[in-house]
Order: structure tokens, then sequence, then C-alpha cells
């Protein structure tokens, strides 16, 4: 009896121990900066959507109708966030995709402007992407991740 609870008390703290190691591996470096930094760094329109929680005006040009090989990336910590794989007309103004780069994205409850939504954000630097809808293609995720042109930039890909 003694040697079977020492062994399922074994196998317990063996999977605690791997649990926490997987979880470490998807973790990204935090990038911590004082606000007077970002301004400094940022335009005047990326400051206002990523730092500000902010919307870009609805377009049909610049990267909501980009669709070359690459990979978009937080326009404020460089974080690669999205493959162009994912991304997919959505005719709704903004870059849409339907799907991030795993632990990339962080998801937060927004109830501001009269509707309750998930906010997204940066996971290393915590700047305003846009919001994540249930209404993207069914045939892959069914979530529509709509973000702002302001808060990714175009990386193309080399192959």
């Amino acid at each position: 009896m003694k040697l079977f609870l020492a062994t399922i008390i074994a196998l317990l703290a063996l999977t605690s121990v791997f649990s926490q190691n997987k979880k470490k591996k998807n973790m990204v470096k935090k990038i911590v900066k004082t606000e007077e930094e970002w301004k400094s760094e940022l335009t005047p329109q990326q400051y206002f959507v990523l730092r500000e929680k902010g919307t870009d005006r609805p377009s049909e040009g610049g990267l909501t109708t980009h669709f070359e090989k690459g990979t978009y990336h937080c326009a404020a910590c460089d974080l690669q966030l999205f493959k162009s794989g994912s991304k997919f007309k959505s005719h709704c103004g903004w870059p849409s995709f339907d799907d991030s780069i795993e632990g990339t994205v962080n998801f937060i409850l927004d109830k501001g402007h009269g509707m309750i939504r998930t906010e997204i954000v940066c996971a290393a630097c915590d700047s305003h992407l846009g919001h994540i809808f249930d209404d993207g293609p069914k045939e892959t995720t069914g979530q529509r991740y709509c973000v702002n042109t302001s808060s990714i930039k175009f990386v193309k890909s080399d192959k």
C-alpha cells in the first residue's frame, strides 16, 4: 500500500513538472517601456491604436487586401503574430486572420463602447491589436481576428 501511494505521488509530481515546462515553452519575453518611450518609437497613429486602444478607420486597401507570403509582426515590438496562411478576405475593412501564432496573442474581456467583446493584445508588449469574433471561416477555426492595420507590419518570406 505504501509503495502504491509513493508511486501515485511520484507520478503526480512528474506530471506537474512536465506541465510547467510545457507552459514555459509557449511564453514570450515581456517588453516593458514607459509611455514616453513608446511615443518616441511609434507614429502618432500607431501610438493611438497600440497604446491607447484606438481603432483605425476601415479600408479595403493596404494590409487589408495584402496577401503575399510572410508573417505579420507587432508594429510596437516586432513579435511575430500571424502567418500569411491564416489571413482571409472578410470584407470588414480591417486585416482578418483565422488564427494567431501560438502564445503570441492574449485575450482580454472588453466591455467598452456598450459592447461585450474580446480584445486581442500582443503577448510581449501588451499593445492593442484589435478584437476577435466568432464569425470567421467555418472550414478552419470559425474565428476572425480583426486587426488594426496600424498595429501590425508585414515581413515578406524569403521562401
